[in-house]
């Protein structure tokens, strides 16, 4: 009798393990969809070679610059939030591992009852105590893949987390550097806006001695003072600027808004060459595509439990401890007792709740596959746009230089022909108004071209190795 409770034992549990083959969970493979990125530029070869290698340190040599990257890096808020998202999806990865091992529980009982003297054991007893000290062990056979789909599950959640805090890093290594650049562009522009006012200020009291002397008209003056306030009104709107993004930038620090102390503009110099890689690189270095493909993962593998939940499972059940009426044998060999069962349990009607999980988890999973290839073309168009910004912000200073050298000629010109009586006042204080608006230019043309090396660097998925 025992062996063929044995044998029928063996085979509800053997029989799952044959059908696995054909029901296995599928095994994740990257989609058609990363082969679809493209640069869209000519000009700059595709090869192995990135700037996304090139550590932060390397990318941006000035020394203030870096001492603030790294004070970002160890105080920003955002990387501190990302951090304990990765320890909380860690404890997630623990449980994943631990879903092959068994469950155990202990338990201790004591009852306690007064039965009726009517009842059917009221006559031999009028009180019932009863002991009792338990384990309890539970167990599921992983026969489809469901436990091993759920770790997978969980670890791309965690990788999701760990590329997500990665994403963090380049995104604020990105900020801090565009802010600092813009500071010293601001910086170069309050001196040239500073220099200018002092000029006019001289020039307003030149005119004012020449219309007394009978040169010039009231006009004149009036004009030239104009242009005065003009610069001044410039001059406010740099300086309230630029603590502004002093504000913006001590935040991302991690502290309290003030003061930022900064180099100079002339200074800077990035000497990394601007190789983007192929497009599949991204991939690989772009943090945002990684945490987008760990969530298809995770998706792929939720989509395996769901398509699990359709087989019968497995599971095998022990209790066993110590039982006594009296305390005193409770702990006597002959308190012993143990219970095994084992079976399968397939689902019949459920009010279409497999059925409908399946299908969000297929729908899921065709939003996650969705969001990466967005990641993809979202990730090339930005690398394409950092190297247009690029040359056009370079070709752009070129044009920029010529512009003002005309424009200081023409200032130049006109105060000598004015002197000379072949000029009226009002040219010169044009050719002066250009030439200021040509030289702030300038110095946005240079920011510009710092702030897309920046892009292009975060583009192409820089500053978190």
């Amino acid at each position: 009798m025992k062996i063929n409770s044995l044998y029928r034992f063996l085979f509800i549990t053997v029989l799952p393990l044959l059908l696995v083959s054909c029901f296995a969970a599928k095994t994740y493979e990257r989609p058609e969809v990363v082969t679809e990125a493209n640069f869209r530029t000519d000009n700059l070869p595709q090869d192995s070679l990135t700037m996304a290698t090139v550590p932060w340190t390397a990318m941006f040599t000035d020394p203030t610059l870096q001492d603030y990257i790294e004070e970002g890096l160890a105080e920003n808020i955002d990387i501190r939030i990302a951090l304990q998202r990765i320890l909380a999806a860690e404890a997630y990865v623990k449980q994943g591992k631990a879903g092959f091992l068994p469950t155990l529980q202990g338990s201790t009982q004591y009852s306690h009852q007064e039965l009726s003297g009517n009842s059917q054991f009221g006559g031999q007893f009028n009180t019932l105590d009863q002991y009792q000290v338990s384990a309890g062990l539970s167990w599921e056979a992983d026969i489809w893949g469901k436990i091993r789909s759920n770790k997978r599950a969980f670890q791309a959640t965690y990788l999701q987390s760990v590329a997500a805090h990665q994403a963090v890093k380049t995104d604020l290594i990105a900020n801090i550097a565009t802010l600092y650049y813009q500071l010293l562009s601001l910086d170069e522009q309050v001196r040239i806006t500073e220099e200018t006012v002092r000029t006019r200020k001289n020039s307003l009291e030149t005119t004012q001695a020449l219309k007394e002397a009978g040169t010039l008209t009231a006009v004149a003056v009036k004009q030239t003072e104009a242009q005065y306030y003009t610069a001044q009104g410039i001059l406010i709107d740099l300086n309230n600027q630029s603590r502004l993004v002093e504000n913006t930038l001590s935040i991302l620090l991690g502290k309290e808004p003030g003061d930022i102390q900064r180099t100079t503009l002339d200074t800077q110099e990035i000497t990394t060459e601007l190789n983007v890689g192929v497009p599949i690189q991204l991939v690989r270095n772009r943090p945002d595509v990684m945490a987008a493909e760990y969530d298809l993962v995770n998706a792929f593998e939720l989509t395996n439990v769901a398509r699990s939940d359709f087989y019968p499972s497995l599971t095998l059940d022990a209790t066993g401890g110590l039982q006594s009426l009296d305390f005193s044998d409770l702990f006597d060999s002959t308190s012993l007792f143990a219970s095994i069962m084992s079976g399968l349990t397939q689902p019949i009607f459920n009010g279409r709740k497999i059925r409908t999980q399946y299908e969000v988890s297929q729908a899921q999973q065709e939003e996650a596959r969705l969001s990466f290839r967005r990641a993809i073309l979202t990730a090339s168009k930005e690398v394409s746009d950092a190297l247009f910004g690029y040359q056009a912000a370079t070709a752009k200073i070129d044009v920029k230089n010529k512009e003002y050298d005309a424009y200081s000629t023409a200032t130049e010109y006109s105060e000598q022909l004015l002197n000379n009586g072949l000029a009226n006042y009002l040219e010169v204080l044009n050719a002066r108004e250009n030439a200021l608006r040509s030289s702030l230019d300038l110095i946005d043309a240079r920011f510009s071209q710092l702030q897309s090396i920046v892009n292009l660097y975060e583009a192409v998925g820089g500053g978190w190795q």
